[in-house]
């Protein structure tokens, strides 16, 4: 809702005035600006640990335009049970759908969020005794959101002569693009990987088919993207399986002309759904494997366009600096660790706090 009502400056200057610290949903990442110090990343199944512990131990929590889908509640009648909630949205029958709301506001996000920044002005300013939040409050709230946060990081362990891991080619991804290219997903482990670790600032700057769970929908949507904004930088980061959903696209690109780049993780699984299978059903893998994938880098050059590979941590940061420099459609195969699961994980139906860390 912030992101399609254009709410995003003044979400961060609320957040600022009020010192309230800020978890995006899937959908709503670049509502507000991932590298902000008040940032907690993404919520929910996938979400950062320090997001699911604050959301889960918080006094109040305002949801803006958000629709507590059940990738973010995890289960319902634990799902921030210490709170009151208050609830922004244009939508009425959004409100109460799935959770218990204590105040709710039908409004658009921008216009409800503008009238709030001016009440917090207001209030700081004209208030004659202590503050609206206490300064004790807030600063212990902070730290301990603050020890969550260095306690259980987002992490993993890139050896330099091992595998490929896939969070390692979109931390250099985010690195070498300086943060500021399109990103475009498609479904699965490679679209939380992308959520995890390329920070988001811009709205619309993260473009994914959320809860639709459409296989195939990066490449087409990255050209549409790269149309739209011809001076950017425009990354599909796909699956192996996702991306042989709608492939004849790069043929669309070629034909335009349009230099959208395609990050492939090619782990030859059907990623997420093998992560199930290993978590939940002893690695009883069932049509997850994918042996007889294309060579990715031969049918890029057969459609016209770029076929570049990494096989090792060292070719990383190499193919990806000569895709952009490129002005072409480009793919990028990257052989990762075919067995990395995306973590932290909620599993279905557990309370988000309940979070599998490794």
């Amino acid at each position: 809702g912030v992101v399609s009502a254009g709410a995003h400056r003044e979400l961060k200057a609320l957040a600022e005035i009020l010192t309230i610290p800020v978890t995006m949903t899937l959908m709503g990442l670049g509502g507000f600006p991932g590298t902000h110090d008040l940032s907690l990343g993404m919520l929910g199944m996938h979400g950062t640990y320090r997001a699911n512990m604050a959301v889960q131990n918080a006094d109040l929590l305002v949801a803006v335009g958000a629709r507590f889908d059940d990738r973010v509640t995890g289960r319902l009648d634990s799902f921030a049970s210490g709170a009151q909630i208050i609830h922004i949205d244009i939508v009425p029958t959004s409100i109460r759908k799935n959770v218990q709301v204590h105040v709710p506001i039908v409004a658009d996000c921008r216009l409800a969020l503008t009238d709030l920044l001016t009440l917090a002005r207001a209030e700081e300013k004209n208030r004659p005794g202590p503050p609206l939040i206490s300064s004790a409050a807030r600063t212990a709230w902070l730290e301990r959101i603050r020890d969550w946060k260095t306690s259980v990081p987002l992490a993993y362990c890139q050896e330099s002569e091992g595998a490929i891991k896939p969070q390692y080619v979109i931390e250099e991804l985010y690195r070498l693009t300086r943060g500021k290219a399109v990103i475009t997903t498609e479904v699965g482990q490679n679209q939380m990987w992308a959520a995890q670790y390329y920070l988001v600032d811009h709205p619309r700057s993260f473009i994914t088919s959320g809860g639709l769970g459409c296989m195939g929908f990066g490449l087409p949507a990255a050209i549409g993207a790269q149309l739209a904004n011809p001076g950017k930088t425009v990354i599909d980061i796909a699956g192996d399986g996702s991306i042989q959903m709608n492939i004849q696209e790069l043929a669309t690109a070629v034909e335009y002309n349009l230099p959208v780049k395609v990050a492939i993780l090619n782990n030859q699984f059907l990623g997420m759904v093998r992560q199930w299978q290993e978590l939940f059903y002893d690695k009883r893998y069932a049509a997850t494997p994918m042996r007889c994938t294309p060579d990715f880098v031969r049918l890029a050059e057969a459609y016209g366009a770029v076929g570049l590979r990494a096989e090792k941590c060292a070719d990383v940061a190499p193919v990806i600096r000569e895709a952009l420099k490129v002005k072409r459609p480009v793919l990028m195969d990257f052989r990762v660790e075919p067995e990395e699961c995306v973590y932290p994980m909620v599993p279905a139906g557990a309370p988000l706090d309940n979070m599998l860390l490794v």
